[in-house]
C-alpha cells in the first residue's frame, strides 16, 4: 500500500481485534507496520479518523462520519479486505491534506514534480465526475543559471523564491503551484475554462515587469511560459497534458543550453 513505513494510533480495548487484523496484514510486509495501542486517544484535528465500533454502536458509528471521522468498521467484520480498503482511504486523505516533505520543494516551498502530479491527478479526477475544466500554464526560468553564475547561489535560490511568490500571486488559492525541475515551474487552474490561461498569463506578465523595476543590482527575471486547457473530453492522462504542455519549453532549455555549450 506504501514504500514508507506506516505508522498508526489505535486506541483500543480488549479482546483488541484490530489490532489483531492489522498486524495479520502487515505481516511480513517490508517497510512494515509501526503499530501504538492505546486505551483512549484525543481529538487530533487534521489527522484521519477511522471508528471501530460494537455493531449495537452501529448509529453512533454512522454519525461519527458527520463529525469528521472517514469511515467506520463494525467489530466481528474487521477483515484484511475491510481494513486495507479504509487505511488506503485515510492514506489518499492525508496525502492531500498534507503532502510530506518528499513532495515539496525544499527552496520554494512548492510542490515537487512528484507533488504536482499527484494533485493534479486527483484534481482531474474531480473534474471528469464533475464535468469542470482545468488550465495549466507551465514556466522556464530562462535566466536562473546565469544569475546564479553572475552572483552566486544565494541570489539563485532567492530568485527562485521571487518566482514562486509570483506564482502564487497570480492565482486563486484553489490553484496548485509547483516547481517541476530545476528552472521549471507550473500553475494548475482548478475548475478553470480555457480562456482563464490566457489572463493567468498576463497578470504574471504584469506583476513580473513590476517586479522587475526594483531588483537592481541583480537585473530582471526573464521567464518563458506556454499554456494549454482540460476538459473531460481529452482523453490524455495528467501526466500526458503537463508533458504536452511542457514540450515547448523543454525545447527552448535544449536551444538555451546549446548557446551556451557554442559559447565556450
Amino acid at each position: 500500500m506504501t514504500q514508507r513505513r506506516l505508522r498508526l494510533l489505535l486506541a483500543e480495548g480488549n479482546p483488541g481485534e484490530a489490532a489483531a487484523a492489522l498486524h495479520a496484514l502487515y505481516s511480513g510486509n517490508d517497510p512494515g507496520l509501526d503499530l501504538t495501542v492505546v486505551s483512549t486517544d484525543r481529538t487530533a484535528p487534521g489527522v484521519p479518523l477511522v471508528v471501530f465500533a460494537d455493531p449495537a454502536q452501529k448509529k453512533q458509528a454512522i454519525h461519527s462520519l458527520t463529525e469528521g471521522a472517514i469511515d467506520f468498521v463494525l467489530k466481528g467484520q474487521i477483515d484484511e479486505s475491510t481494513l486495507e480498503r479504509v487505511l488506503r482511504a485515510a492514506l489518499e486523505r492525508n496525502t492531500l491534506a498534507g503532502l510530506t516533505d518528499l513532495l515539496r520543494d525544499q527552496v520554494t516551498g512548492l510542490y515537487s514534480r512528484d507533488g504536482f502530479l499527484t494533485i493534479g491527478r486527483r484534481h482531474q479526477e474531480e473534474a471528469v465526475r464533475s464535468g469542470g475544466s482545468m488550465v495549466l500554464i507551465c514556466v522556464l526560468f530562462e535566466n536562473l543559471q546565469a544569475l546564479h553564475d553572475a552572483f552566486g547561489p544565494g541570489t539563485a535560490d532567492r530568485a527562485l523564491n521571487d518566482v514562486a511568490a509570483l506564482l502564487k500571486g497570480c492565482c486563486r488559492r484553489s490553484d496548485v503551484v509547483g516547481r517541476l525541475g530545476e528552472a521549471q515551474f507550473a500553475v494548475l487552474g482548478v475548475d478553470a475554462v480555457a480562456p482563464s490561461a490566457a489572463v493567468m498569463r498576463n497578470r504574471l506578465e504584469q506583476h513580473l515587469a513590476v517586479h522587475n523595476q526594483t531588483r537592481s543590482p541583480w537585473g530582471p527575471i526573464d521567464l518563458r511560459s506556454s499554456v494549454g486547457s482540460w476538459n473531460p473530453q481529452d482523453q490524455r492522462t495528467f501526466a500526458d497534458f503537463l508533458d504536452g504542455i511542457e514540450s515547448s519549453l523543454r525545447i527552448r532549455e535544449a536551444e538555451l543550453i546549446g548557446e551556451k555549450v557554442s559559447q565556450i
